[in-house]
């Protein structure tokens, strides 16, 4: 999608701080970090949103979660535990329309998140 941000920082026209890449999937550090770690991993075809999972595209939010536990494992919080969080929607505080996973770690995690 020409006008996704998160497409063009995919295919390289905006600038960011790679965590992980490979055919399915691109990881990269939030900008505004909410946690000693945070990043983002998103799939590379675009879907707009986890509401926009199905049995055509589930097999990529597998991959992406198995990424996300090895990446966890190889930065060094997954003993410590780490969250993972989805926002759908407006309502759900998703600001960019492209299929996102935060992962956050580094510090306690309270609930509820707000």
């Amino acid at each position: 999608m020409s006008d996704c941000l998160f497409c063009k920082i995919i295919a390289g026209e905006i600038p960011s701080k790679k965590v992980y890449e490979d055919a399915l999937c691109y990881a990269f550090y939030d900008i505004d970090p909410q946690a000693p770690t945070h990043f983002l991993v998103v799939p590379k075809a675009h879907i707009p949103s986890a509401a926009h999972i199905s049995t055509e595209n589930e097999a990529v939010v597998g991959h992406i979660f198995s990424v996300i536990a090895a990446l966890a494992k190889e930065l060094g919080f997954a003993e410590q535990g780490y969250r993972v969080v989805s926002n759908i929607g407006e309502q759900g505080q998703q600001t960019v329309p492209h299929l996102h996973f935060h992962v956050l770690a580094g510090r306690d995690m309270t609930w509820p998140p707000g």
